[in-house]
């Protein structure tokens, strides 16, 4: 039971971490390896609203996904936009500002026990025989809704076509009109806030150092890769085959086995099935 549980916990909090990511890549064709930096700096500038302008935190994670988001559709205009359709540029400039982000906040002094964030709700409860804290239930409950959600966006608002246009076919939709960069920038945008949502619901699970950055990308380059890069339903179970052999790996060998499953995952997956579980990319002997 308790395997079950904190499995499916662990599994939706790797499809928060993961969500944005996809998302970007998926529409837009960017891997952006600012991904993990960007989710650390919304819990850091939550933080600072909070502390410095003292802002209840509801409110402070409200403007730090609104400003996250901000933050990575000017970065697309800034940067991106000048290596655009350069995967290799592109790859090297996102990871690039990650680290310089990551980099800023450790030599600002962002480090410590000082620094968490309040968790939602106080307290736990029983399910069967394993006790669950409030906060983890209401992480679950917020990966499903925020994938219900997004799927809701995606087939029902015109933004959210349009971005399935881009996605299927980029020539078919700019010959109706639908313009790239912009399109382009808003999945930027859309990435980063959801790296902000996941960070405003994780992180008040323990406290913040810019070294779980690399940890975020690491966890959401192991689930695209292990789903499908291009792939929703590959992104949703690339995280739960992580997030149980995760919580399996740390009951049955030890918890500094953890991070070890998504990095055997990526290389096994790379050497099997490079497309991923529900890729859509030709497999090396299609392209021969």
């Amino acid at each position: 039971m308790a395997l079950l549980i904190y499995g499916t916990i662990n599994s939706v909090i790797l499809a928060l971490y993961a969500a944005g990511f996809s998302l970007c890549y998926g529409i837009s064709g960017i891997a952006n390896f600012a991904h993990g930096a960007l989710y650390i700096l919304s819990g850091f500038t939550a933080w600072n609203l909070m502390n410095a302008a003292g802002l209840p935190f509801y409110l402070s994670a409200f403007l730090s996904v609104i400003i996250t988001a901000l933050v990575g559709f000017l970065f697309y205009w800034v940067f991106l936009l000048r290596v655009r359709g350069m995967p290799l540029a592109e790859l090297i400039v996102t990871f690039a500002a990650g680290v310089g982000v990551l980099e800023l906040l450790m030599w600002k002094g962002f480090y410590g026990m000082r620094y968490s964030l309040p968790i939602f709700m106080r307290g736990g409860m029983d399910i069967g025989n394993v006790g669950v804290d409030y906060q983890r239930l209401f992480v679950l409950l917020t990966g499903i809704v925020l994938m219900a959600l997004l799927w809701l966006f995606v087939h029902h608002t015109r933004i959210g076509l349009a971005f399935r246009a881009m996605a299927q076919n980029e020539r078919t939709a700019l010959s109706v009109g639908i313009e790239s960069d912009w399109i382009g920038s808003l999945s930027l945008a859309f990435g980063s806030a959801l790296a902000a949502v996941a960070a405003m619901v994780v992180l008040p699970l323990g406290m913040m150092e810019s070294v779980i950055g690399l940890e975020v990308l690491i966890y959401a380059l192991a689930v695209a890769i292990v789903g499908g890069l291009e792939s929703t339903l590959g992104m949703i179970a690339g995280s739960f085959i992580i997030g149980f052999g995760q919580v399996a790996a740390a009951r049955y060998i030890g918890a500094k086995w953890m991070i070890i499953v998504p990095l055997a995952a990526i290389v096994l997956v790379l050497v099997v099935k490079p497309s991923g579980l529900f890729g859509k990319y030709k497999e090396l002997e299609e392209r021969v």
